[in-house]
C-alpha cells in the first residue's frame, strides 16, 4: 500500500483534518467545522475521533484503542482492526505507557499521560450549549460572547431539585478561561485529568463535524458554584469506606458496577481494564520478590 492510501481518507481528506486541527489546538475549546467524510460505519460509533487517528497517525507509530476503559469491548477491537488494515506500519498496544497516540470512547486512561503522547476521544454531541439552546446560530453567538448564563442557570435549577449537580457525563467544562466544552461523554471522574493536561486531547465528532481541542497545559475547569464546588463520583460503601476492584484490589481507580452472576450480589472493578492488568502484574512482582527474600 503506497502512502497515497494509507489511513483509508484521501489526501485532501486528511490534509483539511489536520487543518482543523492545528485551528482547534490555536483556539482552546472552540468548535472548527470541517467535512466530515463518510466511513465504513456508522455515524455515532466513533467516525470522528477515526478521521482524527487516519489523519495523524504516521508508520511506525503506536496506537492504543479503548472504549469505556476497554481494550477488548466490540468497538474498540472493530476500530483497532480498520486502522491496522488501512495503516500498514503502525503497532498497536494495549498498554497506555506505550501508546503515541490512544483513541478513546467515554475514558481517559487512569495512567497519567505524557507530553509525547496524543489523546482522541470520541464524542457524539460536541456543543455544551445544545442542551439549553437548540439553534446552532445563536449557539455560537453565545460561545463568541463567552455567555455561558443559561448553562449556568440549569446547573442552579438542577442544585434547586435535586441539592446537587446531576450531570454524571458530558460535564460543561470552561476551557482557557473562555469556551465550554461537552468534553465527550467521559464520566466526571476523568474532567479534572483535562486540566493541565500534559498531553494534547483531540475530540471529533464525524456526525457533527466538529473538531475541538484541549492543548497540553491549558486550564480546563468544570462549571460550578463557589458553594456547590465539583465533586467526583463517590465509590464509598454504606460504611464510607472506599469501594475497591474485586479483580486487583485497587481503590483509587474508577470502578465499573456488576452483579456477580454466581452470588447475585454487587461487585466492582476497575474501569480500565490495563490499568487493572497492570496493578495484578505489580501485586504478582511483590509476590515474588518476598519470596525470594524469604528463601
Amino acid at each position: 500500500m503506497n502512502d497515497e492510501h494509507f489511513g483509508f481518507l484521501d489526501e485532501y481528506a486528511k490534509k483539511e483534518v489536520r487543518r482543523a486541527t492545528l485551528k482547534a489546538v490555536a483556539i482552546p475549546g472552540y468548535q472548527v467545522p470541517y467535512s466530515s467524510r463518510e466511513m465504513p460505519m456508522g455515524r455515532g460509533f466513533g467516525t470522528g475521533g477515526l478521521q482524527l487517528t487516519l489523519a495523524l497517525i504516521g508508520r511506525g507509530e503506536t496506537l492504543k484503542v479503548i472504549d469505556q476503559g476497554s481494550d477488548d469491548s466490540v468497538n474498540a477491537v472493530n476500530l483497532r482492526s480498520f486502522i491496522e488494515m488501512t495503516c500498514p506500519g503502525i503497532h498497536t498496544t494495549c498498554r497506555t505507557e506505550q501508546a503515541d497516540l490512544i483513541q478513546s470512547r467515554h475514558r481517559i486512561p487512569e495512567k497519567p499521560l505524557r507530553e509525547d503522547q496524543l489523546l482522541v476521544l470520541q464524542v457524539p454531541y460536541p456543543d455544551a450549549l445544545v442542551v439549553v439552546e437548540a439553534s446552532e446560530d445563536k449557539r455560537k453567538l453565545l460561545h463568541g460572547e463567552a455567555d455561558y448564563s443559561r448553562l449556568l442557570v440549569k446547573l442552579y435549577e438542577d442544585i434547586v431539585k435535586f441539592s446537587e449537580i446531576t450531570i454524571s457525563h458530558r460535564y460543561p467544562t470552561r476551557i482557557n478561561n473562555h469556551y465550554v466544552i461537552d468534553p465527550s461523554p467521559i464520566p466526571r471522574w476523568d474532567v479534572p485529568k483535562l486540566h493541565q493536561s500534559p498531553a494534547l486531547i483531540l475530540l471529533g465528532a464525524g456526525r457533527e463535524k466538529k473538531i475541538y481541542a484541549v492543548p497540553p497545559y491549558t486550564q480546563a475547569i468544570p462549571l460550578a458554584f463557589e458553594d456547590v464546588p465539583f465533586r467526583v463520583e463517590d465509590f464509598s460503601d454504606e460504611q464510607g469506606q472506599r469501594r475497591s476492584c474485586v479483580r486487583c484490589g485497587c481503590n483509587s481507580s474508577f470502578l465499573d458496577e456488576y452483579v456477580d452472576s454466581a452470588t447475585g450480589e454487587q461487585v466492582y472493578r476497575c474501569s480500565d481494564s490495563d490499568w487493572c492488568n497492570q496493578q495484578l502484574e505489580l501485586q504478582r512482582r511483590v509476590e515474588e520478590v518476598v519470596e525470594v527474600a524469604n528463601g
